[in-house]
Parts: C-alpha cells; structure tokens; sequence
C-alpha cells in the first residue's frame, strides 16, 4: 500500500502577523496508523521541502502519544522536512491520499490546482481519498467527472463553525469550511466540538478535528 500524505505550504495566519501551517497531532497520528498498518508513505506540499508548523500545536495541551512518538522519530521528521514538490507527484503511483489539516490548508490547498487535479485523480480512479479538520478545504474546487462539486449530495465533516468560534478565527479565516461544504451542496454534519467525529461516504472519508485524526485514518486503511 503506497499512501500519499499532503501537507500545506502556507505559514502566515492571515495577516495576524501570527504563524500557521500544519497540525502536528493531525499528520503523526494518521501517520503512525498507516505506517504501522503496513502502508508505504510519502509526503508532498506544494512547494516542497519543509513545511511549516503550526506553532500552536506545539503547546503542551495539544501533545498525544502520537506526537510525542513523532518528536523522537528522526527518520520521519527527516522524512517531514523533505516533502516533495506536488507538482511530481503521479497519482498512478499511490493507492490512496490522505490531507492533514492545521489553518495552513484554507490558504493554498484550497485554491492550489496541482492538487486538485489530484484530488479528481484519485477519486476517478476508484482510490479512497482521506481530509481531517481544516483538511476538507482542499475539496472545495474539486470537481466529479460531470462537473459537479465532488462533496455534492455526499456526507462529509471538517472543522466547525463553532471550532473556528472557539479559536477566536472566525474573522481571521478565508473562509468558513463548514459554509463553504455546505454551500457546495455536501451533507455536513459534525460531533461535539474537539472530540472525535469521522464521516464515510464510499471513498470520501472526513474527520471534524485534531481529536479526529486517528479514526479518520483507521477508516482509510479499512476501505484500503
């Protein structure tokens, strides 16, 4: 089973002056069900090289045993800080993608075009395609074979509004990811804020949050 991980480019929260990119629980613990689960990973970003962390995810409330396995992993933080460029990356060489989140996704791979390419890849080709939390932004221009929004008339979850509420981001975020699946005509639907919450339809799997992570990636090497 080769899995493509994809993680955000993007390092700036707005125009805060504060930082963002990936969440930290979001990648290791997806990461280590896979890996132990058998899977050969690969992780890409847009630009390559090292993506940013969200320093936010750093903080000691947001460790798990899954991070703490990260820290001391230097074969898969090597791994981190050299992501491939998305631009190489062949769908046919994967079974299967999964997109952790962190605020960095809402930025680039909402819009980014390489990556949504990928994205209808994957599906068109019958491969389970995996978001957690912010994640879901990358589906918002993705589109079915039809031309229809992929997330159209599908159940799906991701970061909520009330999450986003809780973070004091509501006006900072380029958007709204619960509004803006639900605008595409997804069937959203969402658990108590941060505790774990995951929807599957067919090969479409999304998880609501950082709390997420880890059943979201048990159902996509279940599907794999």
């Amino acid at each position: 089973m080769n899995v493509l991980m994809v993680l955000t480019s993007h390092s700036e929260l707005g125009d805060t002056g504060e930082k963002t990119g990936f969440w930290i629980e979001e990648f290791a613990a997806p990461y280590y069900v896979l890996a132990d689960g058998g899977a050969q990973i690969t992780i890409a970003s847009p630009k390559g090289g090292q993506p940013p962390v969200d320093p936010k995810s750093e903080a000691t409330d947001a460790q798990t045993p899954s991070t703490e396995r990260f820290y001391k992993d230097n074969v898969v933080i090597d791994k981190v800080a050299h992501s491939l460029k998305l631009s190489d990356i062949k769908a046919e060489d994967y079974h299967a993608v999964f997109y952790p989140g962190g605020h960095g996704p809402l930025w680039d791979l909402a819009t980014d075009k390489i990556s949504i390419k990928l994205i209808e890849e994957f599906y068109n080709h019958q491969k389970p395609i995996a978001f957690v939390c912010h994640a879901p932004a990358a589906l918002v221009h993705v589109k079915t074979i039809n031309g229809e929004p992929l997330v159209k008339g599908k159940q799906v979850t991701g970061f909520s509004n009330t999450e986003e509420e809780a973070v004091n981001l509501t006006n900072v975020v380029p958007f709204l990811l619960e509004d803006e699946l639900t605008k595409n005509g997804a069937h959203y639907s969402k658990g108590d804020d941060w505790a774990s919450y995951t929807k599957q339809d067919g090969l479409l799997i999304t998880g609501q949050n950082p709390g997420s992570s880890e059943e979201t990636a048990k159902l996509l090497l279940k599907t794999l």
